[in-house]
């Protein structure tokens, strides 16, 4: 019998957990190598433990989710998603996949017609974000990985459509978190990096005590999971919380679609996952915005405190309305501080929510927040002072569009006043 303090005996009640959420599991210790060869261990499609993608897995996902396709242009797909990033730094590696994920695999092949050399360009689906039962949810305990000198062992991986979404390392209850980011995480990402080129996020716990991070985050930035819901719902034991907030299947597609961003840095590429109550306040904004008009164009107020990541927040929540809810959105983004409106702005361009020049939405003056109020855009931002008039008379009627999202951060000692700014 497994002694109940041990590491083993908590990776198996996760394993009994991620099965309660819908994933398929399995201990792949004894893991066979070879369709049909020797041992008892399960059959997961690699040739060799260097291989970290579940190619039949992959190649079937491909098949259902793009039936109208022939199999030279999933083929095609298999190799971009599979081909070697050793030469890209680990975080330009994730992002490089993190991308194919969400937008699809471009792909061009013959059509056949050799005469005239027609091909045709397509996109090639990976994942099914809308329906996650029409994806392949697997974890794998115990799985080995070799590296070009090492070969380590992973607690858990979480593969999607044979993909290696998710990483997991688990301490005995006697040992910290910590030392599980300090010591096995850091030396799996120098071992055996061709695991993280997919991992959309890292948890680490001992049971009592859990984190949620990403391949680039420092210690201090794996936060808990304090809440599975926003009925303030946790488990027994923070690990428990944590799985059941994240790894639902819907849940777990949700934050790798529209929870993830890559923030341009000083030093190279920093990747994001969402805290928990970024989640839970950004779920909740995005159903105001559903009820706007049952809500009388008011959405709520979304409480943070310092330094817990309210331009992220306004990313997040921003680019997930522009995908989910249909509309014309404008998101009006207004501070009361130059620097704050300088961070805010940075933070929306560095991680790609703005494409557009920074003179083009970033008032410079009172008459030049008309005009952008005026004309169609994504994101303007502006203090909140530059809303004024000559005579301190009524605002003027700039657009009737209902479908102007105003964002405020810390604007709230001047947003009110009698001249009738009004969203």
């Amino acid at each position: 019998m497994t002694n109940p303090d041990a590491e083993a005996a908590l990776e198996d009640a996760t394993l009994d957990l991620f099965a309660e959420l819908g994933w398929e599991t399995v201990d792949a210790y004894h893991e066979r190598y070879a369709e049909g060869g020797p041992g008892q261990g399960p059959y997961l499609g690699r040739a060799t433990r260097h291989q970290v993608v579940l190619r039949p897995r992959l190649r079937a996902a491909l098949e259902r989710l793009n039936p109208h396709l022939p199999p030279i242009a999933l083929e095609q797909a298999i190799q971009q998603l599979t081909r070697d990033r050793g030469a890209l730094s680990l975080a330009r590696a994730n992002q490089e996949v993190y991308h194919l994920l969400k937008k699809g695999v471009k792909v061009a092949y013959n059509t056949g017609n050799i005469a005239q050399g027609e091909e045709q360009l397509v996109k090639v689906r990976v994942i099914d974000w809308e329906r996650p039962q029409n994806n392949d949810f697997l974890v794998a305990q115990q799985f080995w990985i070799t590296g070009e000198v090492y070969t380590k062992r992973a607690d858990l991986v979480g593969f999607v459509n044979g993909l290696p979404l998710l990483f997991g390392e688990l301490k005995a209850h006697y040992r910290r978190v910590k030392d599980a980011y300090r010591h096995n995480f850091g030396e799996y990402k120098a071992t055996i990096p061709q695991l993280f080129w997919y991992t959309s996020f890292v948890i680490l716990s001992n049971g009592s005590d859990a984190r949620i991070g990403t391949i680039t985050a420092d210690w201090d930035y794996f936060s808990q999971w304090k809440k599975i819901n926003d009925e303030g719902e946790e488990g027994t034991i923070s690990l428990e919380t944590l799985l059941r907030g994240t790894c639902d299947l819907w849940r777990f597609l949700d934050l790798i679609e529209n929870y993830v961003l890559y923030q341009e840095v000083r030093g190279g590429l920093r990747k994001i996952v969402a805290m928990n109550h970024q989640y839970l306040g950004v779920e909740n904004a995005i159903q105001a915005v559903r009820n706007i008009e049952e809500n009388e164009g008011q959405l709520g107020v979304f409480w943070h405190t310092q330094g817990s990541g309210k331009s992220f927040s306004m990313v997040f929540f921003s680019q997930k309305v522009l995908r989910v809810v249909s509309g014309n959105w404008t998101f009006v983004v207004v501070t009361d501080r130059r620097g704050l409106d300088d961070q805010i702005y940075n933070n929306f361009a560095r991680t790609g929510a703005v494409i557009e020049p920074e003179h083009r939405i970033r008032a410079q003056s009172g008459e030049h927040l008309k005009q952008l109020l005026r004309e169609d855009h994504r994101y303007v931002f502006t203090l909140i002072q530059k809303f004024h008039t000559r005579d301190g008379g009524r605002y003027p009627t700039l657009s009737e569009r209902d479908d102007n999202i105003g964002l405020t951060d810390e604007a709230h000692r001047s947003q009110k006043d009698s001249r009738g700014v009004k969203w």
